[in-house]
């Protein structure tokens, strides 16, 4: 069933990502599709502007010439200024057509032999007008009669139309092709739009069913957290009774060992004396009656016997050591937690108060960072956790090495985490875990120690609601980072 939904979610995740990009592309057409409709639609204006040009253009020469005709019959002034007014706009309205048909060689062409046939046109109409004026006008008549004016302006005209001719090709082109650049638009819209519904209905599906699906797990979910929180606070309750039975397992065994320990140390402590005694009337006898004697009773008597009452006394302190610590944990098991207010920047000047004279005799440096963030939690508990760590960065210095230990803290959050870094030993990076194990120690074992304070350290952190570990390496020193609530949420001693 997972692998069957795992690949259902891969496979709607793979279409709904498909449409999507298949609308983004539908756009990009659509959006070249609207540019090239643009564009076509930008050529047949400009057909329309050079037709409008070239009508304009053939209605002045045709005007040009009706105002010659017209000043050669009534000899007006009038007219002759209508001429010339005509003939000045002849060239800028070619001009005009040259500009419009700069892109098209053929056009060009035709232009050219336009603007020839104008001005042939233009000097011989020039000349009767010309005439005319100086009062010759019977010349001027007779010119008119044997020039080739006519035939010009039926060249122009030829040549006009044919320039029109070729725009209304282009103009048939144009259009179509703008035709064809609408219906693809259309086409892609239309695309687009059905496309558009296709994913909008297959997200409308995908997010119903999945509503579905987490309705479901949620009524689910509600069901179980209905069960599980009565099944945590019985779990929690039997961890609260199977940790007060362990603390009280643990005073008990501790407190039961006592006994015989305390019988082991007097008898220890009897034998020794005997050994004593022992060892001076060997002395005695000795020195009455040496041959009675032979080297293997005084072996026995003064080295053999004194060496073992050693070894049972130094095994019998050890067990009292091991079992005080025991003890020691078992009632700070027991003991409730009292949060108060801290002034951490206080407590930490304090702690390093109490190990002041060992690291004035140590000439270490030890710096505190100002404004430590405040705690509200156990006084007793939070002393014990910092001055542990404080004095094994003391008990682990490297020799030859001025010690240092720097002590900061910063607030994250609902939470504080405090860091005491020394330039000590350091740590094996596989040790790491191992020292807060009880009875567990790591490196070179010349400092006193049952390997219980560490183990006591992170229980500690944890009925406070915390946690505590370790970065090192080996001769570079160790960083310990205690992370604790800002403000204590209740005992997490059973946990611990």
């Amino acid at each position: 069933m997972k692998v069957t939904d795992r690949w259902f979610n891969r496979l709607v995740v793979a279409a709904v990502s498909i449409g999507f990009l298949a609308l983004i592309a539908a756009g990009f057409a659509a959006t070249q599709a609207i540019l090239q409709n643009q564009d076509q639609t930008r050529w047949v204006n400009h057909t329309y502007q050079v037709e409008r040009a070239i009508s304009r253009f053939r209605v002045l020469e045709e005007r040009l010439e009706a105002a010659r005709r017209g000043y050669l019959l009534r000899n007006e002034h009038g007219l002759s200024a209508t001429f010339t007014d005509t003939a000045n706009e002849i060239g800028p309205a070619l001009s005009e057509i040259r500009r419009l048909v700069a892109d098209n060689p053929r056009q060009q062409e035709n232009v050219a032999f336009l603007t020839e046939l104008s001005r042939q046109h233009m000097r011989t109409l020039a000349r009767s007008v010309a005439l005319v004026s100086a009062g010759r006008r019977a010349e001027a008549v007779e010119t008119f009669n044997h020039d080739s004016s006519l035939p010009m302006i039926r060249a122009i005209r030829e040549g006009a139309d044919q320039m029109l001719a070729e725009e209304d090709r282009l103009l048939t082109v144009r259009n179509a092709e703008q035709r064809a650049s609408l219906l693809r638009f259309f086409i892609i819209l239309s695309a687009s739009g059905a496309l558009l519904l296709v994913v909008a209905g297959g997200s409308i599906w995908i997010i119903i069913r999945y509503t579905n699906d987490l309705t479901s797990s949620r009524d689910a979910l509600t069901a179980l957290n209905a069960n599980l929180e009565g099944a945590v606070r019985e779990r929690t309750a039997d961890l609260q009774r199977a940790n007060d039975e362990i603390q009280r397992f643990a005073y008990i065994v501790s407190h039961d060992l006592r006994s015989p320990l305390v019988n082991v140390m007097g008898f220890t402590a009897e034998l020794e004396a005997a050994s004593k005694r022992l060892s001076a009337m060997m002395d005695r006898v000795e020195a009455r009656a040496p041959d009675i004697v032979d080297a293997e009773d005084r072996l026995a008597a003064r080295e053999d016997l004194p060496e073992a009452i050693g070894f049972i006394r130094t095994s019998t302190q050890k067990m009292d050591r091991l079992i005080n610590a025991i003890l020691r944990l078992s009632r700070e098991g027991r003991r409730p937690i009292t949060p108060e207010q801290l002034d951490m920047d206080g407590l930490m000047a304090a702690v390093v108060g109490t190990l002041r004279h060992r690291i004035d005799e140590l000439g270490i440096e030890v710096t505190i960072a100002p404004s430590l963030p405040g705690l509200t939690s156990d006084r007793l508990a939070v002393e014990q956790v910092m001055a542990n760590i404080v004095e094994n960065a003391i008990k682990y210095l490297q020799p030859g090495r001025p010690g240092r230990i720097e002590i900061r803290g910063q607030r994250e959050g609902a939470r504080a985490t405090f860091e005491i870094a020394d330039n000590g030993r350091g740590i094996d990076p596989k040790d790491h875990e191992r020292i807060f194990d009880l009875f567990r120690r790591s490196g070179q074992q010349d400092q006193p120690g049952e390997g219980i304070g560490l183990a006591h350290t992170r229980a500690l952190a944890y009925r406070l609601g915390g946690t505590i570990n370790v970065e090192s390496e080996l001769g570079k020193g160790a960083t310990f980072r205690i992370n604790l609530p800002i403000h204590f949420a209740g005992d997490q001693g059973a946990m611990a």
